[in-house]
């Protein structure tokens, strides 16, 4: 399955996408976001996001479920990024270890205000905020900055990383604070794709909340396959919902446009190009491998039900929504 940046799979093209779309991010700016799932870090940022509520991503996969490249992000840094911007934030005096009078959360992420906000309304994990950011790594080096960049990067809060989904859901618009996110929080000790490692300092200034349209329902099976769904040899199971038509399936390289929606095993949507109102369009061979695989199952018309397991999804990858994944896919048409 290709990967977009540190994006992987459907999430990856599709978040990252959105996240490229919505926020003005470049692609490879849009990775820190998407999340930073994303995109976007898009999603995302992946900058997913993705997302999805506020992108065209598929992000289920990647902007969309699966994802394609240009909804990859779907994120929405809006491109990927071509790059930090040559201009630099200065670090603060205080990037190397979060302060005495910093905020801690039970997760370990701390945190100080400041300049105070308005209002007492916080984002949701699933709204979509409008921010400017800057990051720095411990030993002062900026890697990514909305600032420098001159436009704010928008994205989902549940398709970035887990710093930021809790954090920002701290502030209220009009605040400006700075996170201090450790490694599990972030992308980890020793990330791929070239994302930052360690201990991440934020300085994030929330400057507008776009409340998350509601869910579509999970379905009662979400939790496991039912006893009379179908499973093939990689572990992936599936349910016809609807009969389609013809006999033509799609191959692996195949373009296709659906109607998907995704939801993790506890029943919580995180992707649904239904909510958004406009199918997704993208390559079998951009998505996570539960769709590349799964897809091609289906004929035109079709709807069906697909329970994937974690190696098929995301391997629980930062950013990305973790465990075995639940997509309700309608086939409209092989492009």
């Amino acid at each position: 399955m290709k990967r977009l940046g540190t994006l992987s799979g459907l999430w990856n093209k599709l978040n990252y996408h959105c996240l490229c779309e919505s926020s003005g991010l470049s692609p490879k700016d849009a990775l820190w976001v998407w999340p930073m799932k994303k995109s976007l870090l898009r999603g995302t940022l992946a900058l997913c996001v993705v997302g999805t509520v506020a992108c065209n991503r598929l992000s289920t996969p990647k902007e969309e479920p699966a994802a394609k490249a240009e909804n990859a992000a779907d994120l929405k840094a809006e491109d990927v990024p071509p790059g930090p911007s040559r201009a630099t934030v200065e670090a603060p005096a205080d990037v190397a270890a979060a302060p005495a009078d910093a905020e801690k959360t039970a997760s370990g992420l701390a945190s100080k205000v400041l300049t105070p906000g308005q209002g007492t309304k916080k984002p949701g994990p699933e709204d979509v905020v409008e921010v400017h950011y800057t990051g720095w790594t411990t030993d002062g080096k900026m890697f990514d900055s909305s600032v420098t960049r001159g436009r704010p990067a928008m994205f989902p809060l549940n398709r970035v990383i887990k710093g930021w989904t809790e954090g920002v859901q701290l502030m209220v618009e009009g605040e400006k604070r700075r996170f201090w996110i450790p490694a599990a929080l972030a992308y980890g000790d020793a990330p791929q794709g070239g994302a930052p490692a360690g201990l991440l300092v934020f300085d994030i200034e929330l400057l507008k909340v776009q409340e998350a349209p509601k869910p579509i329902p999970a379905p009662a099976d979400v939790a496991a396959p039912p006893k009379d769904a179908k499973a093939t040899k990689s572990g992936l199971h599936y349910k016809v919902l609807e009969k389609g038509k013809g006999a033509k399936k799609p191959t692996a390289t195949s373009q296709v446009r659906v109607h998907y929606t995704g939801w993790t095993t506890d029943g919580k949507m995180f992707d649904s190009s239904m909510v958004r109102g406009q199918p997704a369009t993208f390559g079998l061979d951009q998505v996570i491998k539960g769709w590349t695989e799964g897809v091609q199952l289906m004929v035109e018309g079709e709807k069906a039900r697909f329970w994937v397991p974690v190696d098929l999804a995301y391997n629980n990858q930062p950013g990305r929504p973790a465990g075995m994944l639940v997509f309700d896919v309608e086939l409209l048409e092989i492009l």
